[in-house]
């Protein structure tokens, strides 16, 4: 995930407490399709194991919102379009608080438990496994704002005029029942309806606008394969100017009550930065882009597909930041929380090598000033790629170690080689999920030698490299 102002907290760490599984219901067997058991109740990632849930593929969400800021209350609808991947007698779906009065698979009633996050389903018949199937939740109530463990918030975090909507790692089932891990993206419709004058800020390309009675609608469609924490509905008073670049539609919002002649100059940026980096890694992998400027009371910004959400006017640097991550981090996804690095590594990498394009310092410059950080440093016994703990995934070692790492290896197998190894990077993995070993790999053919001294030392050593 991306935010470009690493999220640094004081304080005692709040550890999220463990979620407890939902009981499975009972396995029950067909004699033409056999066995059907519950899917799991989580995805097993390391840092948060019982977020997402197995046995189902989601293909598309349908959510639509009426929201009150004054009473921070929603009444909300979500349709989930999924593929069974077993033969399942029930299954999982994330969601925090909110009352249920009333869900749906394939139009028939079906039961369900509560258990923490897990909202476990049982159909009135199982489903087979290649099967399509949809489920219709009715929810209602205060969305939950997360708080991680490193005690930053996320989710629907409430604003002064509306909400700042941003999800990493955690906080999308505080506002829509998800299947919540990175692995699963969909694509997503949202149809948010808010008092009149507010403006609703979503993901993808805004398709309707409609006002009635004193409330306006938006509607937003993601088009693209997104995984769920990158969803948006950023919410409140902004000025919204719609522009186009070489035909790709661009939606910049700024809160007035900011200065909007810096925002729009900083956002203004987009169309430059989205070419420069489409001629380094690849086209832009999107259909539209955007921007969002708000008081968002998170102290960080955050790579929501297609339009990054900005807690106050951001400095240059993280709008590059933020941008780059539309390749590293939303087209091209980890697959497990404790890879960050292959997020924020490569936005920071982004950053230096935009900055050496333009005139600026080199990458090795930015470099060397990091790598002059003492042997002493607790900088240094973090590694990127075995960080212990999701309380430091967005401390600076993933960020800066990590693009640390992009540039010793740029060195050390040419440039050539190693933007043929980004490209190949992007172009492979496009709408997909990675991991730290494929990187490996990819960058051992490609250099065509042995590396593994090389990514020991700068991934998985809680140590200052010295050789490599």
């Amino acid at each position: 995930m991306k935010r470009s102002s690493l999220r640094v907290t004081t304080g005692a760490i709040v550890v999220a407490a463990a979620l407890v599984a939902a009981a499975p219901a009972s396995a029950d067997r067909d004699r033409h399709h056999g066995t059907f058991t519950p899917g799991a109740p989580g995805l097993g990632d390391p840092f948060f194991p019982l977020a997402g849930n197995g046995g189902y593929d989601v293909r598309h969400y349908d959510i639509e919102i009426d929201y009150e800021r004054a009473t921070n209350h929603m009444d909300s609808r979500a349709k989930i379009h999924a593929k069974a991947t077993q033969n399942l007698s029930s299954f999982n779906l994330d969601l925090r608080g909110f009352d249920i009065p009333e869900l749906e698979v394939d139009d028939r009633d079906a039961t369900f438990t509560r258990d923490g996050q897990e909202l476990t389903v049982v159909p009135r018949k199982g489903i087979r496994k290649g099967e399509k199937f949809e489920v219709e939740i009715e929810y209602t109530g205060t969305p939950t704002e997360v708080i991680d463990p490193d005690g930053s918030s996320e989710g629907w975090v409430p604003t002064a005029d509306g909400a700042f909507v941003v999800n990493e790692p955690q906080g999308s089932p505080g506002w829509y029942p998800a299947n919540d891990n990175p692995q699963d993206k969909a694509t997503f419709d949202f149809e948010v309806t808010v008092p009149e004058g507010i403006t609703v800020i979503g993901n993808g390309r805004l398709k309707d606008k409609d006002t009635r009675r004193g409330k306006t609608t938006w509607e937003w469609s993601e088009d693209s394969p997104m995984a769920p924490y990158l969803a948006t509905v950023t919410n409140g008073v902004f000025e919204l100017r719609i522009s186009k670049h070489r035909g790709l539609p661009l939606y910049h919002a700024v809160d007035p009550t900011l200065d909007t002649t810096v925002g729009f100059q900083r956002l203004a940026a987009e169309p430059e930065i989205i070419d420069f980096f489409s001629d380094l890694y690849g086209r832009y992998p999107f259909s539209t882009g955007g921007g969002v400027i708000d008081r968002g009371g998170v102290g960080y910004a955050l790579e929501s597909q297609t339009k990054s959400m900005y807690d106050g006017v951001p400095g240059p640097g993280t709008v590059v930041h933020e941008i780059s991550h539309q390749w590293f981090g939303n087209a091209v996804t980890n697959a497990v929380w404790p890879d960050i690095w292959l997020n924020e590594g490569f936005a920071r990498f982004s950053e230096w090598i935009y900055t050496e394009r333009h005139g600026g310092q080199t990458a090795q410059q930015a470099f060397d000033t990091a790598f002059a950080v003492p042997a002493t440093s607790s900088f240094w016994r973090t590694p990127p790629a075995a960080i212990p703990n999701p309380a430091v995934m967005f401390s600076s070692p993933p960020y800066t170690r990590g693009g640390m790492t992009l540039q010793a290896l740029r060195v050390k197998i040419g440039d050539r080689a190693f933007f043929d190894v980004l490209r190949t990077w992007y172009r492979d993995n496009r709408y997909g999920n990675v991991t730290t070993a494929d990187f490996i790999e990819l960058a051992e053919r490609k250099a065509r030698t042995q590396l593994d001294a090389f990514f020991d030392v700068w991934l998985f050593q809680p140590v200052k490299p010295t050789v490599w």
